[in-house]
């Protein structure tokens, strides 16, 4: 049974942090402490997984955006670094903060558009869009480009600027790092076969390198599929 807390990046103590560090580094190759404590510092807020013996066991960084999008204000939610320890695999912990996160931040503004922009780099985030809504781009089911994908091209360009290749949605940094260890980013046969994950792979080929996908859905109940619109609203109501 894991147990979740929320935190802001000045609550957390320096140990705090290097655990978090080591645990992020089983996982992704190429991870300087520096880099990832500053990423970690240009957050909002930090979800946080323990187990009952109090070890650290998966968080999620969450950085709160307000950005003006064809004369439009709106609010963005970018979900940064993310991971949970392989033996948790499985586990709606993560899954299950996260909407109740998401669903007091759009509370706090309930008039205002919300958005989730996250960016990806392997094929099993890229499943978090169809698991949790299901209207996101972009989506192998429906390759013509729209709206959505029009407001995704603008908060990308404006937070990620020249790194943001709208053409194909990715995000490519000059500096190779941060990537997906190899044990962990190769689809496994049975994945392989999956239309999300042959999509996932072929939007992005350079994901072995660290490129990431740049996917945006619109936050709100009538987007979200029923297990999480019902922990969506719960967290909305209070």
């Amino acid at each position: 049974m894991l147990k979740s807390r929320i935190a802001r990046p000045d609550d957390l103590t320096a140990a705090d942090v290097l655990e978090m560090h080591k645990l992020f580094s089983r996982y992704y190759d190429q991870v300087p402490f520096e880099q990832f404590s500053a990423d970690l510092q240009a957050k909002d807020q930090i979800i946080l997984l323990h187990d009952k013996q109090g070890t650290l066991s998966g968080f999620s960084t969450l950085a709160e955006l307000e950005l003006d999008v064809d004369r439009e204000r709106i609010r963005v939610v970018f979900s940064g670094d993310t991971i949970i320890d392989r033996k948790h695999w499985g586990t709606q912990a993560l899954a299950l903060a996260w909407i109740r996160q998401i669903g007091r931040i759009a509370a706090a503004a309930a008039d205002q558009p919300l958005y989730w922009l996250l960016i990806v780099k392997a094929h099993r985030t890229y499943r978090y869009l169809p698991a949790f809504t299901y209207d996101f781009v972009p989506d192998w089911r429906k390759p013509s480009r729209g709206a959505l994908d029009v407001t995704r091209d603008a908060i990308a360009t404006q937070v990620f600027g020249s790194r943001y290749d709208a053409a194909s949605g990715i995000i490519r940094h000059a500096q190779r790092d941060g990537r997906l260890a190899s044990p962990y980013s190769t689809p496994n046969h049975r994945e392989a076969k999956r239309a999300d994950v042959q999509f996932f792979l072929k939007s992005n080929p350079g994901y072995v390198h660290g490129d990431e996908l740049v996917c945006l859905c619109e936050i709100k109940a009538a987007n979200m599929k029923p297990f999480a619109r019902r922990i969506f609203r719960e967290a909305v109501a209070c």
